[in-house]
């Protein structure tokens, strides 16, 4: 015996632009059917939640399932999976398109190599799925952009929740944002941390779905804005404060990635700060006041 609810939707051209697009979504539990082996046309994230079963992936040998888990769908990929006909599982699934999910492919945030991913909890994972599920109602005239923006969130939690990372973050990403404004190039961060650069592209590769150059230049020109925004510092200045002790290098850098040189970007965004600028992330429900002069 199985239970399951499932809908499917047709998103218009306008929607498919917004980059991803939620085409199903389903909820079931129990001693479901065999699916496959068949091969779709878009991307499935299976969320199992509880139970154990087996997965194929291609023509390879069956993989033990076992909650909580998460199953990969890609298209054009045969595949072939089914719970244990005794015990069942429960899953819900989310349907999904769009020219986003290159990607997030590339970020490792759909794995197709993965095509079995064990999770450390499924809960999050499976509460967006519910709010899709609640979104598909009948009738409801923000159904597309809704569910399309809970694809987005998913992703997101599903890599969060993996059980090969940590929810709190990478100790290896830790260390690199804490050394970020010195001025050491990638290979000595990875001297400095104990590791071979191979080990340190992989680390945080598998982390951050990006190189370490590209990971230690989001965290440096990020705060190369704010103190052009919030503070009267010289440019030579700011990129020495962020690592970079050649300005007219600092500046063609921030020139190429920002899509504006330094001085335009304060120009555009400059905002005197009373009291200075700080880090700390405020409370949504107490945020930072301002004492009269």
């Amino acid at each position: 015996m199985y239970q399951t609810w499932m809908r499917y939707f047709t998103p218009s051209p306008v929607h498919h632009r917004l980059g991803l697009v939620c085409l199903g979504v389903g909820l079931q539990r129990g001693a479901l059917p065999t699916v496959g082996p068949r091969a779709i046309d878009h991307h499935v994230a299976v969320v199992i939640s509880t139970g154990h079963g087996w997965f194929r992936h291609r023509s390879g040998p069956p993989v033990p399932v076992t909650a909580p888990a998460l199953l990969w769908i890609t298209p054009g990929v045969e595949h072939h999976y089914a719970p244990d006909p005794d015990d069942g599982w429960d899953e819900g699934f989310v349907d999904f398109t769009g020219a986003a999910t290159t990607a997030y492919t590339e970020l490792g945030y759909i794995d197709p190599d993965r095509p079995v991913t064990p999770l450390r909890d499924s809960a999050a994972a499976r509460g967006i799925i519910t709010r899709v599920a609640r979104a598909a109602r009948i009738g409801n005239p923000l159904l597309e952009v809704e569910t399309s923006a809970a694809v987005h969130e998913l992703l997101v939690t599903l890599r969060r929740s993996r059980a090969d990372t940590g929810g709190d973050g990478s100790p290896v990403l830790d260390a690199l944002a804490r050394d970020a404004f010195l001025p050491l190039a990638v290979a000595e961060h990875a001297a400095r941390h104990g590791m071979t650069l191979a080990e340190l592209r992989a680390a945080v590769r598998r982390a951050a779905g990006c190189s370490p150059k590209d990971y230690l230049l989001g965290i440096r020109l990020g705060r190369a804005k704010e103190l052009l925004a919030a503070t009267d510092l010289p440019v030579s200045a700011v990129a020495r404060r962020v690592g970079y002790h050649d300005p007219a290098y600092f500046s063609r850098l921030f020139t190429r990635r920002v899509g504006v040189a330094p001085i335009r970007f304060r120009a555009q965004q400059h905002h005197t700060v009373p009291g200075g600028w700080s880090d700390r992330v405020p409370h949504p429900d107490h945020p930072p006041t301002i004492a009269p002069d």
